[in-house]
C-alpha cells in the first residue's frame, strides 16, 4: 500500500518570482517549464553571483597575489566548501570540480579504472544507467577485456536485487544511478554500496537526479565516488562535481595534464599537485563554480528535506490526477508509489509519437523533453523507442501539472482528426 505523502512545506510559497525565465511568455502563453531533469532554471541569486564576479573581480585564480585575484580564489574555494557541506564530505580535498557529471564519471573510469582493472575483471552496472555510466565502461572494457554484468529491473521499474550477491561475485566496481532519469525511481544506494564493499568492489554513484532533489550525505551513503552536475541543481552549465574518498583520489593518477595540476615540472618528469587541484588541470570554470556556490546556498536556505517533501507531494498529485483524468490513455513508467520515486515522469500518451506530442505541447508553452533520454538500453527494455518526459522542481506547482494536462487534452484532440 502506498504511503501517504507528507504535507508540502513549500505550498503557498511561490518561488517562480526568483527565476527570471519563468516570467516569459511563449506563443502568447505563460511558459510552463517541465524539463528540469535535463537542466534546471537559474534563480536571480545565481545570476547575480556570476555577474558580480565578471564585473568586480574577474581574474584568474590561485596564482595571482593581487587583490582581485585573491578575491576570485577565495570565492571558488568558498564554493568548494559549500559543496563539501552540502553533501557532508569529510574534506574539501575530496571535492573535484569538472565540467559536468559525464566528465566526473569518465575521470573515475579512466583514472581509477585504468590503474586498477585488468583482463577479465568484472564491472557491475544497472539496466537503468545513463549513457555516461555505460559508454565509458564499454570503452575501457574493449581495451582491457573487462566483463560487464547488469542488475535487472522489476516490472514496476525498480532494481531487482534478488541475485545481487551472485552478480557481484568477483566484481571490482559497481556503477549505479541514485535516481533514474527515466523511471524516477530512487535506488537503495546504501544497500548497493554495502553489497559492493562486501564483494570487494568500489562503488561509483551517479547523483545527477538525486543530489538536486533530496538530502545527500556521502558519508552515510557508503559510496566511494559520487558524480553530479551543477546545471541540474539551479547552477550554471559547464560545472560538475566529483566527490571521492580522499585515499582513493590520492592513489589515482591524474586525468588531465597541464597547469595547476602540478607541483613541479622537470625535463625528466613532473610531480602532481595535492588534492583537489591534482585533478583540476588548467583554468577552472571560475564564474560557473561561483554560480554553483550560490545555488547551493539557495537550496540550503530552502532545506533539502523541504525540497523532497514538495516534490513528493507534487509527484503524488501528478500520478493521481493523470490517472483520474486520462485513465488508460496515459502510461507513466516507473514506480506508482511516490515514496519510491522523484518528480520525473516518462510517459506514453495514447498512440502519439513523443516528438509529435512535445511539439504540440510547445504550442501551449509547455516544455517537456522527448527522446531516449540517454538511456537507450532502458528504452529497449521498456519496449519503446522514446518517451515524452515531464520533470518538476522547486519552482513548479500543481498549476503547472494542470497546464500539462490541459495541453495533453488539446494534443489528443488535435491528433484525433
Amino acid at each position: 500500500m502506498a504511503v501517504a505523502p507528507p504535507s508540502d512545506p513549500l505550498s503557498g510559497t511561490s518561488l517562480k518570482a526568483d527565476f527570471p525565465l519563468l516570467s516569459r511568455t511563449v506563443h502568447g502563453k505563460r511558459i510552463v517549464y517541465l524539463d528540469s531533469a535535463a537542466t534546471s532554471q537559474k534563480p536571480d541569486q545565481v545570476l547575480a553571483a556570476m555577474d558580480l564576479y565578471y564585473r568586480n573581480f574577474n581574474a584568474n585564480v590561485h596564482r595571482g597575489v593581487y587583490a582581485i585575484a585573491e578575491e576570485a580564489t577565495n570565492a571558488i574555494e568558498a564554493a568548494r566548501e559549500g559543496v563539501r557541506r552540502f553533501i557532508n564530505a569529510r574534506s574539501t580535498a575530496e571535492i573535484i570540480f569538472t565540467k559536468n557529471a559525464t566528465e566526473s564519471l569518465n575521470l573515475v573510469i579512466q583514472s581509477w579504472g585504468r590503474a586498477n582493472l585488468s583482463d577479465g575483471d568484472v564491472v557491475v552496472l544497472t539496466h537503468m544507467e545513463h549513457h555516461a555510466n555505460i559508454v565509458p565502461w564499454h570503452m575501457l572494457a574493449a581495451e582491457k577485456n573487462l566483463e560487464l554484468r547488469w542488475i535487472p529491473l522489476t516490472d514496476d521499474g525498480q532494481l531487482d536485487l534478488t541475485d545481487l550477491d551472485s552478480i557481484l561475485v568477483g566484481a571490482k566496481a559497481l556503477g549505479a544511478t541514485a535516481m533514474s532519469n527515466v523511471l524516477g525511481a530512487f535506488n537503495p544506494v546504501r544497500e548497493l554500496t554495502d553489497a559492493a564493499r562486501a564483494a570487494g568492489a568500489i562503488s561509483i554513484i551517479d547523483g545527477c537526479q538525486s543530489v538536486p532533489h533530496s538530502t545527500t550525505d556521502v558519508q552515510a551513503m557508503g559510496a566511494d565516488f559520487l558524480a553530479f552536475s551543477g546545471h541540474k541543481m539551479l547552477g550554471p552549465t559547464g560545472i560538475g562535481v566529483l566527490w571521492g574518498r580522499e585515499e582513493l583520489l590520492d592513489a589515482m593518477p591524474p586525468f588531465l595534464g597541464g597547469g595547476e595540476m602540478i607541483r613541479d615540472v622537470r625535463l625528466d618528469g613532473f610531480t602532481c599537485n595535492e588534492l583537489p587541484w591534482k585533478f583540476e588541470a588548467g583554468t577552472p570554470a571560475i564564474a560557473e563554480i561561483i554560480g554553483l556556490g550560490a545555488a547551493v546556498e539557495y537550496l540550503e536556505a530552502l532545506g533539502m528535506d523541504n525540497v523532497r517533501a514538495h516534490e513528493r507531494a507534487l509527484t503524488e498529485y501528478t500520478l493521481s490526477s493523470f490517472s483520474e483524468r486520462f485513465g488508460d490513455d496515459i502510461s507513466i513508467h516507473g514506480p506508482a508509489d511516490s515514496s519510491l520515486r522523484g518528480g520525473v515522469f516518462s510517459f506514453s500518451f495514447k498512440d502519439l509519437h513523443p516528438h509529435d506530442l512535445s511539439q504540440v505541447l510547445d504550442q501551449h508553452a509547455v516544455c517537456v523533453r522527448a527522446g531516449h533520454h540517454c538511456a537507450k538500453p532502458l528504452m529497449k527494455l521498456l519496449g519503446v523507442g522514446a518517451t515524452a518526459r515531464a520533470s518538476v522542481y522547486i519552482y513548479n506547482d500543481t498549476s503547472d501539472i494542470d497546464s500539462l494536462g490541459d495541453a495533453l487534452e488539446q494534443a489528443g484532440a488535435f491528433f484525433a482528426f
